[in-house]
């Protein structure tokens, strides 16, 4: 074998089982191979049972590579797959692995239901306008945030061109001021945005200019109001919690209809607030009991560091789940009413009543405390102001 190549001796093919009970996704008869003189690797396989999201990882003696050196890849790959045989995955290896020799490489094809899709979504909003239900924005789907091509979720295409969301586990927290909160369950895993949306991603999916104070495509889309994102009440958008609707022409609607996912939607107060937390019970979600300047110039931008303006999204340290500016930047609209009293329980619809809407997170004209995890506020769904914006989130089954 030639110095500086990646050899591929052998594969595997593992099965994963999900979704529905009719039918399981299955892969076989994968077959791994390097081109002549060259660092590319072409792996094929059959796909059967029902449509799938596939992924890859490759093992060398036994060990698994790290996620971030299996990214460049191409064809039947990281997407949902038909059912099929002489499915092809491209690797560019000598990008993604170079200077390393290796003579007992592995392929590892999985086959996820989509119902319990891979950690990571990546929704690619580059035909803006244009994509409808007949021609959608692409989804892809990667096994972590270190398996993301282009160096990896800091880049700034996923600031603007492209949208990513987390998946994150169903579980249980106490909701509300430390120490005192009440349990809460959430029932069901759900895609969290890794930064809250941005001015180009906004401009992108309604087209012409965000409306935001601030001109910086790659930070959070400001003076978007409750309404703007799902709809007034007249149009339908309004009926949290009775019913999970919204206005087809809002970003939301436009957003379900671009990628025949139904389940895109603001987050419901408790949803954020696991997000933000993800698994800490502290003031701020590094796991620090104390509450402190120091700490928050760390997570987020408020008015001891933003110098009164709003910030590139991601440039603070993400919580431990890697979402960014959970603490800060922006205020961030939660789906439902505004209630002083937190209810708790299992999967919380926020208050019955009331003519308000919940926002999260501080932003950067907020005080120490105004960034807390805790920290919530409850305004008219009209208003649209310089420091509040949103994430996305989608709902799994």
């Amino acid at each position: 074998m030639k110095a500086n190549t990646t050899a591929a001796l052998a594969a595997a093919a593992v099965l994963v089982t999900a979704g529905a009970a009719y039918a399981v996704p299955s892969v076989t008869n994968v077959v791994m191979t390097q081109r002549a003189n060259s660092r590319i690797v072409d792996i094929t396989y059959e796909l059967t049972g029902e449509a799938a999201i596939v992924t890859l990882g490759i093992e060398t003696n036994g060990i698994a590579l790290p996620d971030s050196a299996v990214t460049r890849l191409s064809g039947d790959v990281c997407k949902v797959v038909g059912t099929g045989a002489g499915k092809a995955i491209v690797w560019n290896a000598g990008a993604d692995w170079p200077e390393n020799l290796t003579q007992a490489a592995r392929a590892k094809v999985t086959a996820s239901s989509t119902d319990t899709p891979p950690q990571v979504m990546v929704i690619d909003l580059s035909k803006g306008t244009a994509a409808s239900a007949a021609d959608p924005y692409p989804a892809r789907y990667y096994t972590s945030l270190d398996a993301l091509p282009y160096g990896g979720v800091t880049n700034v295409v996923y600031k603007t061109g492209l949208l990513v969301l987390r998946k994150l586990p169903s579980g249980s927290f106490y909701m509300g001021v430390e120490g005192v909160g009440v349990y809460t369950e959430l029932t069901q895993d759900f895609y969290a945005g890794v930064y809250e949306v941005t001015q180009e991603q906004w401009s992108r999916v309604m087209g012409g200019t965000a409306p935001s104070q601030f001109t910086n495509l790659s930070g959070p889309v400001e003076k978007v109001s409750y309404d703007d994102i799902r709809g007034t009440a007249a149009q339908g958008g309004g009926g949290w919690p009775t019913d999970g609707n919204v206005y087809a022409s809002s970003f939301i609607g436009r957003m379900r209809d671009r990628t025949g996912m139904a389940t895109f939607d603001l987050p419901t107060d408790a949803q954020w607030e696991y997000a933000c937390r993800a698994g800490t019970t502290t003031y701020y979600n590094d796991g620090i009991s104390a509450s402190s300047a120091t700490q928050l110039n760390v997570l987020g931008w408020w008015n001891g560091n933003s110098g009164s303006t709003t910030h590139t999204a991601g440039e603070k340290t993400p919580n431990t789940w890697g979402l960014y500016d959970m603490h800060g930047n922006v205020w961030e609209w939660c789906l439902d009413l505004y209630g002083g009293t937190l209810a708790g329980g299992i999967d919380p619809l926020g208050a019955e009543s009331g003519s308000t809407r919940v926002f999260r997170s501080g932003c950067f004209s907020a005080d120490v405390a105004g960034c807390r995890s805790a920290s919530r506020i409850g305004m008219g769904p009209t208003l649209r102001d310089s420091s509040l914006g949103f994430r996305l989130v989608r709902i799994l089954p």
